[in-house]
């Protein structure tokens, strides 16, 4: 025979286990915050950027559709050179880093919108001085190589990376991860909770008899505490004296 089982039951569960849940939910927390704030390293971003432009022979002449369309579709070529060994190499001469260019690219990100001819490039590290060096370095040396390698000049600086007075890491994110902790912390909590209840074999009840042995239950014995028997010696004592006047 199928069981079910009703959602009266189901808060019964999450009742009886209820400090269980909570004491897994704010452990959760605690060690998420504890993780956050003391073992993981904060990481920070800074970007800058450059716009992708033909450079006029005349000074009259005026941009026509086809070559914005150029400049965009050479934007694509331009974020595989921006990021190859030949540009990330000499950054890492210029600033004296102790990288390999792949570990450099990994630091690297290189954007742009869509029909766009402005490029992001974003660079991440613990210090945020740094970071904005990379981004800027790459940007500048990446300007200078590409006359020689494309053999145009159409690469304009538009907007350098800053280092804020007070930076934000990006990453970790401490509200976010004790969030998520928690939410995890329910579910493992609950999880728990209806295992042990599954597991809980023990007859406790008079409804448990019947469902786990299959037979009826003629007659229950009630337990008795001391406390029980001097109330109800005092009730036969408070009759007597009634009865008695």
């Amino acid at each position: 025979m199928e069981e079910t089982i009703s959602l009266k039951e189901i808060f019964e569960v999450l009742k009886k286990r209820v400090g269980l849940i909570i004491g897994l939910i704010i452990g959760a927390a605690l060690i998420s915050g504890v993780v956050t704030y003391f073992f993981i390293t904060p990481t920070y971003q800074s970007s800058s950027q450059f716009i992708v432009n033909q450079q006029q022979q005349d000074p009259n002449m005026q941009y026509s559709v086809n070559d914005v369309r150029l400049n965009v579709e050479l934007i694509n070529t331009y974020n595989e050179i921006i990021r190859s060994p030949r540009i990330l190499d000499l950054v890492i001469e210029e600033l004296n880093l102790s990288l390999s260019s792949g570990q450099l690219q990994d630091k690297m990100q290189v954007a742009t919108s869509n029909n766009s001819q402005v490029v992001t490039v974003t660079a991440t590290d613990t210090d945020p001085e740094l970071a904005t060096e990379i981004a800027n370095t790459t940007v500048q040396v990446f300007q200078d190589e590409i006359p020689d390698l494309m053999n145009v000049d159409n690469v304009h600086v538009l907007s350098p990376a800053v280092t804020p007075a007070n930076p934000s890491p990006v990453n970790p994110k401490p509200m976010l991860n004790i969030a998520i902790a928690i939410v995890l912390g329910a579910m493992v909590g609950v999880g728990i909770a209806f295992l042990l209840e599954y597991l809980d074999t023990t007859v406790k009840t008079e409804d448990d008899i019947e469902k786990r042995l299959g037979v009826p239950v003629l007659g229950t014995i009630s337990h008795v505490d001391d406390s029980d028997l001097r109330v109800e010696s005092l009730h036969k004592k408070a009759s007597r004296r009634q009865r008695g006047a």
